[in-house]
């Protein structure tokens, strides 16, 4: 079927947004769907339900731009919240795993970090090791953040064992919460580039995002899930097959971790690459590793790890 659906009293730029990035994610949820604009003209062709859905998303998208200054990406996710007739998926040669703040797409960014998304799209349980900077951690996240976003699980819960990284931080004030917050910072940090800091404080108040030290996770059975365990290379063998064991139904679990970088006081006692080793060849377990090459972050981070990696050796 071929449909052309015309926009009109409005102007298409602030529909279609900055760089097309609004109407790319309302295309995100038809891969089925040929879609091209052309000015006031939006050109579809593929089936009738799913050329009638986009008239109707675009009609709503349409009426809440009278109310917004800018459409982003997310008043597309907005409109499909509660949808479970239309499910997105990632299309071929899209590197996009979600959209951020400010409708900032979270994609991809090297063959590495596209292998770790296609892994958790064909695996329950993923292991990304690799030495900092690689964005192990930012992708599960962001792995995550859309799968909740897209009704697949319930829940996101992120962990991590309550190691100090060579320093003491001594006697902290607050509740227990104040206490475990500079532990689990760094996966804050993360949550805060993909979820408004009200939606969040929402997300985590009614339990939807759930932030905890891994001692937290001992006779919990986790269903409908996503669950990161983030440093794990500070676990020993128990603790891993603790967490590892409280996978529920429907349930993905990613486990993050650099072997360079163990904690521990005696750094033999660490579990992640053992337990690697144990369980790699189970079907539905996907090892992805990073290496100096897919840092990402500050280019003179590629150079001080290999500095130390050099020293180390």
């Amino acid at each position: 079927m071929k449909k052309t659906v015309k926009l009109e009293n409005v102007d298409p730029v602030e529909i279609y947004g900055a760089g097309n990035r609004v109407l790319e994610a309302l295309c995100g949820w038809f891969p089925q769907l040929k879609v091209a604009a052309r000015g006031e003209e939006i050109f579809l062709e593929g089936s009738e339900s799913d050329c009638e859905k986009f008239s109707e998303k675009l009609d709503l998208l349409i009426q809440r731009r009278m109310h917004k200054r800018n459409l982003t990406p997310y008043d597309v996710e907005d409109l499909f919240e509660g949808d479970n007739t239309t499910v997105r998926t990632i299309p071929a040669g899209d590197s996009v795993i979600v959209h951020g703040l400010d409708g900032k797409p979270v994609r991809a960014r090297n063959k590495t970090q596209e292998e770790m998304v296609k892994a958790y799209f064909e695996n329950d349980l993923i292991f990304a090791i690799g030495p900092a900077g690689t964005g192990k951690t930012y992708i599960a996240i962001a792995l995550a953040v859309r799968a909740l976003k897209h009704r697949e699980i319930k829940r996101i819960i992120l962990t991590r064992p309550a190691v100090e990284a060579g320093e003491r931080l001594g006697f902290l004030p607050g509740d227990l919460k104040d206490k475990l917050d500079p532990y689990l910072q760094p996966l804050y940090d993360a949550l805060g580039d993909m979820i408004p800091a009200k939606k969040l404080n929402d997300f985590m108040a009614e339990g939807i995002v759930q932030i905890a030290p891994l001692a937290y996770m001992r006779g919990r059975t986790l269903d409908k899930a996503c669950v990161i365990l983030d440093e794990a290379q500070n676990t020993n063998l128990g603790q891993l097959k603790m967490f590892l064991t409280r996978m529920g139904c429907d349930a993905k679990f990613i486990v993050t971790g650099d072997a360079s970088q163990i904690d521990l006081p005696d750094k033999r006692e660490s579990g992640l690459m053992k337990g690697i080793e144990l369980i790699k060849d189970i079907k539905g377990v996907s090892c992805i590793f990073f290496g100096n090459d897919d840092i990402v972050r500050h280019p003179l981070v590629n150079k001080i790890v290999k500095a130390f990696d050099k020293a180390g050796k």
